[in-house]
């Protein structure tokens, strides 16, 4: 079982405006709290949205986040830690989805952009066996 940090490498930005401006790299991100109905995934495969950039733009404030906000919202990776209420995913699952907020009853703070993310299990599926990461990762913006 591989141990988890405290802290993890992510894009993050704590403020609107241009991306090439406020998304910055940070090494000392505190890793998401799971709730009971989340995984922790290590992170394989991101994608950087349209969506993504019109949040840093501060045109999609309707389902802002709170700052610092890491963006992103599709992911492929491995499960390296369930919540108490998981019951179709364990430890070393390999799994993609999409975060967005209109599948959640709450704003994000934590997307895909990151060494870690908590994801509510209803959110993901197995990745399928003949995909990489980064093609599994591509499949929800596809969609």
């Amino acid at each position: 079982m591989e141990t988890v940090p405290c802290t993890m490498k992510a894009w993050i930005y704590g403020q609107h405006g241009k991306p090439e401006d406020v998304l910055k790299l940070k090494s000392d991100v505190v890793v998401p709290e799971l709730k009971e109905d989340q995984v922790l995934v290590k992170v394989m495969a991101s994608g950087l949205n349209p969506v993504d950039n019109k949040r840093m733009l501060g045109i999609f404030v309707q389902a802002e986040c709170p700052f610092p906000t890491v963006p992103g919202y599709d992911v492929a990776g491995v499960v390296v830690k369930v919540g108490s209420q998981v019951k179709n995913l364990k430890v070393g699952d390999e799994v993609y989805g999409n975060i967005h907020e209109k599948a959640l009853d709450h704003p994000k703070q934590y997307g895909t952009l990151a060494e870690y993310t908590a994801v509510e299990e209803r959110l993901l599926a197995p990745k399928p066996k003949n995909l990489s990461f980064a093609e599994a990762a591509s499949l929800p913006v596809a969609i």
